[in-house]
C-alpha cells in the first residue's frame, strides 16, 4: 500500500508539474503576443487622434 501511495503522489505532482507548464508555454506563445499586439495598435490610435486634433 505504500508504494501505491508513493506513486500514486509522485504521479499527482508530475501531472500537475506539466500542465502548469503547458500552462505557461501557451500564455508566452499565445495570449502575450496577442495582447503585445492589441497594446501597439491602442498606442496608434491615440497618436492619431492626437495628430487629427493638432491639424
Amino acid at each position: 500500500m505504500r508504494k501505491f501511495t508513493s506513486g500514486f503522489f509522485t504521479g499527482t505532482l508530475a501531472t500537475a508539474a506539466v500542465v502548469a507548464g503547458l500552462l505557461m508555454g501557451v500564455k508566452k506563445k499565445v495570449i502575450e503576443p496577442l495582447e503585445e499586439q492589441e497594446s501597439k495598435i491602442d498606442e496608434n490610435r491615440k497618436k492619431a487622434r492626437r495628430k487629427r486634433i493638432a491639424r
